[in-house]
């Protein structure tokens, strides 16, 4: 079915149209089958495997020791200097927030970072391959900043530290490293300060006042302030990795959230990584968007609205349950007319912010999940909308599907839709996230996402509800 409906990947041929009558069946039996518009993936959902719990227990919680607090693993507060030079770091000030770029190793304890950007100690795509593969170097900015860093005995010290630490990691014997010169050392050191592989880490490891160690700090216990700045952050360091190496085609934005999605630490962060191609998911997305420029509005969010799986929407965003997934996934769109997050305005990154918040929240710490990053790769020719992925991750493919290639998902999207909507509704009383419309509450117009230039011309000269004829507003 999954051939069929989809066709091989070939960018010379047009993909097959999956007809709408596709996305969504339930069968006699309660069965509910799925295929995604946009990737072809078949899901099936099988009464009665739902009904299971879907946080991680890890036993009865033990009391956090004391001595610990902001030293729970490398990436809190008191253990800076077990990871690379960091490149930015988002600090509170009494007007707000502040960004404060390549501080040196002496004043890294002199302020309390937010949020910090630093290198990912293991890189995906490591600096070599952008050298070896395409001769790249540092720019000139960031090898003066390499320069002034190890200028002092105190960075140059933290430098051969993470050094010797990653090739200790890397097994790497202690009479190996130590026949090391030092000018190897610092050429491992470049991608610390070039990589093209970060991550965004929070201050907290756990909640303010936590007592107990299941009292993790995760995207929903943020502020909606909170959220806002760590997303807009992290959108300030992806644009930085494209200014900064030509050769990078896309950046890859996502969080893992607890070691069952793929965490190393079960400490709040985002990673952002480049690479030299645009990906599978966005060039199976781009013949698709090609042969139909509306396919997100008809395809995604209409299709949503029209079978009720919209869960909340503001101004510039719209969430909702989505369908064709291997994993429960809450999907937000954004509805700005621009395809990249860092041409969006502060209006529209907040409305994003809230929305993928405010979904956080309602799936709640305990459930391991992924958050993904989905815009026009900057070297594409057609608008695609920014949007957002939250996949539950509560199960396991096995046997099954990687033998037919038809994935079981546990929870269906009415079900994600029923389980997430009370849970907004309380948050929103308790004043926890942002105000916003739920469920029933939201407009639900269609084609509301307005990266579609076509949209946008309609939406000018003919308005969604124009008056009656005797002047009255129409209802919607």
């Amino acid at each position: 079915m999954l051939q069929h409906l989809y066709g091989e990947v070939n960018r010379d041929m047009q993909p097959q149209i999956i007809p709408e009558t596709s996305y969504l069946m339930r069968m006699a039996d309660g069965t509910i089958k799925q295929v995604n518009p946009l990737t072809g993936t078949e899901v099936w959902t099988v009464p009665g495997r739902a009904n299971r719990p879907l946080g991680v227990s890890s036993g009865p919680p033990a009391p956090l020791d004391p001595d610990r607090h902001e030293a729970h693993c490398a990436f809190c507060a008191q253990r800076y200097l077990e990871t690379p030079p960091e490149k930015a770091r988002l600090v509170r000030t009494e007007h707000g927030f502040t960004t404060l770029r390549h501080l040196h190793a002496e004043a890294l304890f002199e302020t309390a970072a937010e949020f910090r950007r630093i290198p990912n100690l293991f890189e995906i795509v490591s600096f070599d391959y952008w050298q070896q593969n395409f001769s790249y170097r540092l720019p000139d900015v960031l090898e003066l900043h390499k320069q002034n860093y190890l200028a002092s005995e105190a960075g140059r010290e933290h430098v051969f530290q993470v050094v010797d630490q990653r090739l200790k990691a890397s097994g790497m014997d202690e009479y190996a490293r130590e026949r090391m010169t030092p000018e190897e050392r610092l050429q491992l050191a470049n991608a610390f300060f070039g990589g093209g592989h970060e991550v965004i880490v929070a201050r907290r490891h756990f909640i303010d006042g936590a007592t107990h160690d299941d009292q993790l700090a995760s995207s929903g216990t943020l502020t909606s302030e909170e959220h806002y700045q760590y997303l807009r952050f992290t959108i300030d360091a992806m644009r930085d990795l494209y200014i900064n190496n030509r050769y990078v085609r896309y950046v890859a934005v996502f969080q893992n959230w607890l070691k069952p999605a793929g965490a190393s630490f079960d400490h709040l962060h985002k990673q952002l990584v480049a690479i030299d191609e645009r990906g599978v998911q966005n060039e199976m997305e781009l013949q698709r968007v090609r042969a139909n420029p509306n396919l997100y509005n008809e395809a995604a969010v209409n299709f949503a609205a029209y079978h009720n799986l919209v869960v909340a929407e503001n101004e510039h965003a719209i969430a909702y349950a989505g369908f064709g997934h291997r994993y429960p996934t809450l999907e937000i769109f954004s509805k700005s007319e621009r395809s990249q997050p860092w041409n969006h305005t502060p209006e529209e990154l907040r409305g994003m912010s809230d929305l993928v918040h405010a979904c956080h929240a309602a799936t709640g710490s305990e459930v391991p999940c992924n958050e993904e990053w989905y815009y026009k790769p900057p070297d594409v020719d057609v608008p695609m909308p920014w949007r957002v992925m939250l996949k539950w991750r509560v199960s396991t493919p096995a046997g099954f599907e990687g033998g037919t290639k038809i994935y079981v998902n546990t929870i269906d999207p009415d079900s994600l839709r029923d389980r997430v909507v009370p849970r907004l509704f309380q948050l929103k009383n308790e004043g926890r996230i942002a105000p916003m419309k739920i469920a029933f509450e939201c407009a639900c117009v269609p084609n509301c996402l307005r990266y579609n230039p076509a949209v946008r011309q309609q939406e000018s000269s003919h308005p969604e509800f124009p008056p009656l004829s005797d002047g009255r507003a129409a209802e919607g």
